[in-house]
């Protein structure tokens, strides 16, 4: 049965809080491992013990090594395969070389949002109607034998109902010691799981899992946690939690955190807290041997480091997002002195490329696949030429224009009749991918999918003149510092500071210059609203992904700014209503160009 919420709250009257599970029989492996003491002595050595913890991260619903946008196999220049199916058979094959009896299955969370499959079973056939389907990744998960997952900011994605439908259909505990009720600051999920390892002739291992979430679910989905839920840091949940787990008599303790390791954040001061801090709660907080990373979409093999209060080594490893990797941990234990305890932990990755798809997993969701790719496959227009993203990180390209053009047409329809009608409405937009097309002759979902693959929602904003000038600075960032008479390598061009793409905007709506000859901070010219040099006491409506609106990517004066309407419908599907109401995807419709890269003057291209 799922351990859910119900039964966790019941629990936790009990025990305090958290889940606790008892493992399964005698361990065969711990008798192999048993030492022999010393060459010349009667006595044996002490008894040994292996566990292997597994754990992946940022799965973003993929299920198969498939490419819904392409409609085709998954492929990248680096030759990765995705997948749980993928995943399913590194598993297995751990659980055969180390006994499944010494191994645990963690996953550090985004799991429900990030692919067309994801996207159908919250919105499409949700798994929250009466009679409604069972979330593909819960029947994965639950057929691959996952222990305990965290949460990731992403299964807030979909609004709460969503994410406790999906907890109710898991056969394994979603864990978050930072999300707490916002009255009770009680914890809303269990903070933890407890398992106990059983060894022939010694007491059981006990190994406690610590799940931690990130901070910024309370900018990023403030529409559906503000005034329910709040997200304290990890160090100082983590600080009050593993004391308690080692007094419940935990030999092993691991962290499972939805948080990066680079101890930066992206949303500024916003937060007084970190938003990839695991490796400061490595750091700070004694009594943890190992965390499996989240979040940050990297792969980390083997992280070590220092705790700065006892000076023991905490091993960290993050296995890269969408199923690409699976982290192991391999943990050696002594009993000695009547208790288990911890003398090496090491880390390394597998990868799924190396394997097939575990038939059994492709078996039992070949028909939601099938549903979702003839549902990604529907005509809903045509277009009159080829609309590509290969350009449009430096110049302002067509397909970007369609998504502000959509979103202006929104706006506008949503404030009309009200106060706000009057005002000229601006739109924002990135380009997140780099190889998006949409083909000329007939246009899919798919197709319109590829162009904005995040479950973004839109939000109208009130700005002023002079925010919009400072909103375009920041985003010029984006661009290195490139000096009037040096060659221009477009590979080189972008990303300073490591900004990715989806932190660079565009803004319909008004005209102007980004100088890269110049620092930045003073790189906006020619700033114009309809050809006049633009007012900074002039009003704006601006037309802005929620992502941004709530702070994300930190940029000036948007998260403060007047809400003047919010909605709830993503724009990917506002993108495809609008090109089914069109019939025609014509650019003479939407295309203009507002902006130009320059230098002292003169265009870069």
């Amino acid at each position: 049965m799922p351990l859910n919420r119900r039964k966790f709250l019941k629990k936790s009257a009990v025990t305090g809080a958290g889940v606790a599970l008892a493992g399964a029989a005698a361990a065969p492996g711990a008798q192999a491992a048993t030492g022999h003491g010393k060459p010349g002595h009667g006595r044996p050595g002490p008894k040994r013990y292996s566990l292997t913890v597994m754990g992946t991260t940022d799965l973003h619903g993929h299920v198969f090594n498939w490419d819904y946008f392409k409609d085709a196999e998954y492929k990248d220049t680096a030759g990765n395969a995705q997948g749980l199916a993928r995943i399913s058979t590194l598993v297995n094959a751990v659980r055969k070389e180390k006994g499944r009896e010494n191994t645990l299955l963690l996953d550090a969370g985004d799991t429900i949002q990030g692919t067309p499959l994801t996207y159908y079973y919250a919105k499409v056939d949700p798994i929250t109607a009466k009679g409604g389907p069972v979330h593909p990744m819960a029947q994965a998960m639950n057929a691959i034998g996952y222990d305990a997952v965290a949460l990731g900011n992403h299964e807030f994605n979909y609004g709460i109902e969503t994410l406790r439908k999906f907890e109710d259909q898991c056969d394994f505990p979603l864990l978050g010691a930072n999300a707490l009720d916002a009255k009770t600051l009680k914890p809303a999920f269990p903070p933890y799981f407890i398992k106990k390892f059983h060894v022939k002739g010694a007491p059981p291992v006990k190994v406690a899992v610590l799940g931690l979430t990130n901070p910024g679910i309370a900018i990023w989905d403030k529409a559906y946690v503000q005034g329910k839920l709040v997200f304290p840091g990890l160090e100082e949940q983590a600080a009050k939690w593993v004391p308690k787990l080692r007094s419940m008599g935990a030999d092993v303790v691991v962290v499972s955190a939805h948080s990066g390791s680079s101890g930066t954040s992206s949303y500024g001061d916003q937060l007084p807290y970190v938003e990839n801090s695991a490796a400061l709660v490595a750091q700070q907080v004694p009594g943890i041997d190992a965390i499996l990373v989240g979040h940050a979409h990297v792969e980390i093999p083997e992280l070590k480091v220092t705790n700065e209060k006892t000076g023991r080594t905490v091993v960290l490893s993050e296995p890269l997002a969408y199923a690409e990797r699976l982290s192991l941990f391999d943990v050696g234990l002594v009993f000695e002195k009547g208790r288990w305890s911890v003398e090496s932990v090491a880390a390394s990755v597998r990868n799924s490329n190396a394997v097939a798809d575990d038939p059994r997993i492709t078996k039992l969701l070949k028909d939601e696949h099938d549903v979702v790719v003839a549902y990604v496959n529907q005509v809903v227009g045509t277009a009159t030429q080829t609309l590509t993203t290969v350009e449009a990180r430096y110049k302002d390209a067509p397909i970007i224009d369609l998504i502000n053009k959509v979103q202006e047409d929104v706006v506008r329809a949503a404030l009309a009749g009200t106060e706000y009608a009057s005002l000229p409405v601006l739109s924002q937009a990135s380009p997140f991918s780099r190889t998006s097309e949409i083909p000329a002759g007939d246009v899919t979902i798919r197709d319109l999918s590829s162009l904005y693959v995040y479950d973004n929602t839109l939000v109208a904003k009130l700005l002023t003149g002079a925010q919009v000038r400072a909103y375009l600075e920041f985003s010029a960032e984006y661009f290195v510092r490139t000096a009037a008479g040096a060659a221009v390598d477009v590979e080189k061009l972008t990303n300073a500071g490591n900004r990715p793409d989806y932190n660079y905007d565009y803004v319909s709506g008004v005209s102007y210059d980004i100088d890269i000859a110049q620092p930045a901070g003073s790189r906006i010219k020619n700033l114009s609203y309809n050809g006049v040099a633009l007012d900074d006491a002039q009003q704006f409506v601006f037309a802005v992904n929620n992502y941004r609106a709530n702070g994300g990517g930190a940029f000036p004066h948007v998260a403060s700014a007047k809400e003047l309407w919010v909605e709830s419908t993503e724009i990917r599907t506002r993108i495809a209503e609008w090109v089914t109401a069109k019939g025609v995807l014509d650019p003479a419709e939407f295309a203009s160009v507002d902006w130009k890269l320059t230098r002292e003057g003169t265009p870069v291209f």
